[in-house]
């Protein structure tokens, strides 16, 4: 996505744990511990990818993006497609992503990149949101 900002790829902590289950020093039961929230998530709003779970690996994994942001009212928190997201960068004002790899198979979970979307405030100038909400007054 080319609004992407603030960027944190969270690969290094992906592969410690990994390595830490490997070598027994977690066990299986504490990185497979996907909530039923996050799976249905995975399952009616995830994006399929071709990687298999590092774990199981009978699955494939599923990317869940979720949306945080105090202009998104009760939209915050809510799973979101990689469409939803193109079409919230371009109307809404400056909210974060958080992407989250999803095992259905075996439950592993684990947070994958975080970013920010939207428009980037404008020092002096209000949020896109009292704009509209002036206009229609």
């Amino acid at each position: 996505m080319p609004g992407r900002r603030s960027v944190v790829d969270y690969a290094l902590q992906r592969r410690a744990l990994l390595a830490d289950v490997r070598a027994g020093r977690a066990g299986l039961f504490e990185v497979c511990d996907a909530s039923p929230y996050l799976s249905r998530a995975a399952k009616y709003h995830g994006e399929p990818t071709d990687t298999p779970c590092p774990l199981c690996r009978r699955e494939r994994l599923t990317q869940v993006s979720y949306v945080y942001g105090d202009g998104l009212g009760a939209v915050s928190g809510q799973a979101k497609g990689q469409a939803e997201l193109a079409r919230m960068d371009a109307a809404q004002d400056e909210f974060s992503v958080y992407t989250v790899e999803v095992c259905r198979g075996c439950g592993w979970n684990h947070l994958v990149l975080s970013y920010v979307l939207g428009a980037e405030p404008v020092p002096g100038r209000s949020p896109r949101r009292t704009r509209r909400r002036a206009a229609t007054e």
